[in-house]
């Protein structure tokens, strides 16, 4: 017989040792600091990229509105930039409410340069006066959405 599998007599009490502490488990998939592909939230129409091809058909229209040029094609070029903003702002959003990854910058923006769009354009107020609402308003949903992304995170902040 081998050596295995030979009895050893048990230690004295005084030298037993406490079991060793069990390995770390990594972190869970909330809380690590590099987001995965799998863990990538689904959109509701799942199978179907929708926002893939929305950005796709407002790349085509942006470069067909640079193509033609003139009235014409910068009407293509505005409504092919919207496409693509709409999209990735939905993009954007559901991963930053899912806590894949934080956009906090990109959304606080698009709130703010919204609240700056409808007040200098649509009611027509000082320009001064819209970008400081605008600031302002970049500024508060900036902290709102770290603080959402922090709650769906387990605490953490930022992640890539």
């Amino acid at each position: 017989m081998g050596r295995r599998s030979r009895k050893r007599p048990a230690p004295p009490p005084e030298e037993r040792r406490e079991p060793a502490p069990a390995a770390p488990r990594t972190a869970p998939l909330s809380t690590r600091r590099r987001a995965r592909l799998d863990e990538a939230p689904k959109p509701p129409w799942a199978p179907f990229p929708l926002v893939e091809l929305c950005i796709l058909g407002g790349l085509v229209l942006l470069v067909v509105g640079f193509a033609k040029g003139g009235n014409g094609g910068g009407l293509f070029a505005i409504c092919g930039l919207a496409l693509v903003g709409i999209a990735s702002l939905e993009l954007a959003i559901r991963e930053h409410f899912a806590g894949y990854r934080s956009h906090t910058s990109l959304l606080a923006l698009a709130a703010g340069a919204g609240t700056m769009l409808i007040l200098g354009i649509g009611i027509g107020i000082d320009r001064v006066v819209a970008i400081a609402v605008g600031a302002v308003a970049f500024v508060v949903v900036w902290l709102a959405l770290r603080a959402a992304f922090r709650r769906r995170t387990g605490g953490i902040a930022f992640r890539a």
